[in-house]
């Protein structure tokens, strides 16, 4: 298991201090990555009114310097938002060359890209960065102390993000889920919650890892007016509120009028390789500081996913 690792001050000196100059909303060519998962989908929607070229992994590796590179002269973007991520979190600690390559090197690739053209880079980064140590939401000013190669993969492309791009976006959000991408495959944590209930068998979620749920409709939606804006820096953006992940299934069996066999257990009953932060909840200090109204509760957004998703 890895130590904690002490981030040095250098690495947190994030920019809180923003200055709001919003544009006149004029439409940007954006060059969206990671084409096909959750939130890109609902990304392509929320920037209806821009030009909005994406690509997926199968097009373009952000791994792949050269090949960045090629798609950034073919595109001439104004805005890159990346949200490629490797973000399978065990698989990361067997395979940390390849969470690095993709999740820092390719940051790096895209930040140089960006900066080439003078372009904003938004980049999505995640809640895990941090230990879980705070009895209170971390803001963004609080110190990460990543606790895995996937934490410490993510960290590392958002202090790259901010050295390498002048014009950066960093977000931090936590529990995503959407229509889009892993949907399809029952691949976000709703999906799997409504099938194994369909399935009849036990459940058992953890009740001792707390977070902030996030809807990729209300981030994407949240992210749009910001990334139109000049106040660039750290931004953590979640739905508002906190749960375990015990609760958030509970609540999502009371929406939808089920009643599995479902218990609350700790989370070294699900042995893992990497290690979770116990409390990760995220508060959006620099979003409201830049005068955007907060995100609603993650209650309200899981209860308007699930009535959409009786309608499809």
């Amino acid at each position: 298991m890895l130590t904690p690792v002490a981030i040095p001050a250098l690495l947190n000196d994030y920019d809180t201090g923003f200055q709001t100059r919003r544009s006149n909303h004029a439409a940007m060519r954006i060059l969206l990555i990671g084409a096909g998962g959750q939130l890109a989908g609902d990304l392509l929607r929320a920037l209806a009114a821009d030009e909005v070229i994406s690509v997926s992994h199968a097009e373009l590796d952000i791994g792949d310097a050269a090949g960045v590179d090629a798609c950034a002269e073919r595109v001439r973007p104004e805005c890159i938002v990346n949200t490629a991520a490797f973000h399978r979190v065990d698989e990361c600690e067997d395979r940390a060359d390849e969470a690095l390559r993709v999740n820092a090197v390719g940051v790096l690739n895209l930040a140089r890209a960006a900066e080439r053209f003078s372009a904003k880079l938004v980049h999505v980064s995640t809640n895990y960065v941090f230990d879980g140590s705070l009895a209170r939401p971390y803001v963004e000013s609080d110190a990460p102390r990543p606790q895995s190669v996937y934490a410490i993969s993510k960290l590392a492309g958002e202090i790259i993000a901010v050295q390498y791009c002048s014009r950066h976006f960093v977000l931090r959000t936590a529990g995503l889920y959407g229509f889009g991408g892993s949907r399809s495959r029952g691949g976000n944590f709703v999906e799997t919650m409504l099938r194994l209930a369909r399935e009849g068998k036990p459940i058992r979620v953890v009740n001792d890892q707390i977070l902030g749920p996030t809807s990729t409709r209300d981030l994407a939606q949240k992210l749009a007016p910001l990334l139109h804006t000049e106040s660039y820096g750290l931004f953590h953006m979640t739905n508002a509120g906190a749960c375990s992940w015990y609760e958030f299934a509970r609540e999502i069996f009371r929406l939808e009028s089920l009643a599995p066999d479902c218990s609350p257990v700790a989370s070294d009953s699900f042995p893992q390789k990497a290690r979770r932060p116990a409390y990760s909840v995220l508060d959006n200090r620099a979003y409201r500081g830049v005068g955007f109204a907060d995100f609603k509760s993650w209650q309200e957004a899981l209860a308007e996913y699930l009535s959409e998703r009786r309608c499809r």
